[in-house]
C-alpha cells in the first residue's frame, strides 16, 4: 500500500538513488544537485513529499517556496504507472496554493514522458526555456 508524508533528512538517501536512476530528465552533472540542495528543499526554501510502497521509497517531490516552482518529482523506475507522481505533484501544487501563490511553473525536458504527463494533468505547455526544456504553469483554480 503506498503511503504519502513529508521528506525528512533521513530520505534523502533514497531521493538521491531515485533521481541518479531515472532514464529520461537524466543529470548530466550529478554532482549538482548536492546534499546540501535536498536539505534545503525540505524547508528553508520550499518542501519535500515521499512516497513509500511497503516502507520503499518509490517516488519524491519538492516544491520551491521562493519561486512557486516544482524544483522535482521523480518516480523510481519500475514504478511508474501507480499514481505515486500524480499525488507526489498534487501534494507539492496544494502546498504552494496554500501559502497563497497564485501560479506554480515547472520545466522538463521536451518531448518526454514527463512532458506528457504535466500535460495529462492539466498543466499549459508554454515556450521552451533553452534548447532542451519547455516550460509549463498550473493557475489556481
Amino acid at each position: 500500500m503506498m503511503k504519502y508524508r513529508p521528506a525528512t533528512e533521513a530520505d534523502i538517501p533514497a531521493m538521491s538513488e531515485i533521481r541518479l536512476a531515472v532514464t529520461e530528465n537524466v543529470l548530466s552533472n550529478p554532482a549538482l544537485v548536492t546534499h546540501q540542495m535536498y536539505v534545503d528543499y525540505l524547508d528553508r526554501l520550499g518542501r519535500g513529499w515521499v512516497c513509500e510502497d511497503n516502507g520503499d521509497i518509490i517516488g519524491f517531490s519538492y516544491a520551491d517556496k521562493t519561486d512557486s516552482s516544482i524544483w522535482a518529482l521523480f518516480v523510481k523506475p519500475g514504478c511508474e504507472g501507480r499514481g505515486a507522481g500524480k499525488e507526489l505533484l498534487k501534494l507539492a501544487t496544494d502546498w504552494l496554493f496554500s501559502l497563497g501563490h497564485q501560479t506554480v511553473t515547472l520545466c522538463t525536458a521536451a518531448e518526454t514522458r514527463a512532458d506528457r504527463f504535466y500535460q495529462a494533468q492539466g498543466w499549459q505547455r508554454g515556450g521552451m526555456k533553452n534548447q532542451i526544456e519547455v516550460i509549463f504553469t498550473l493557475h489556481r483554480g
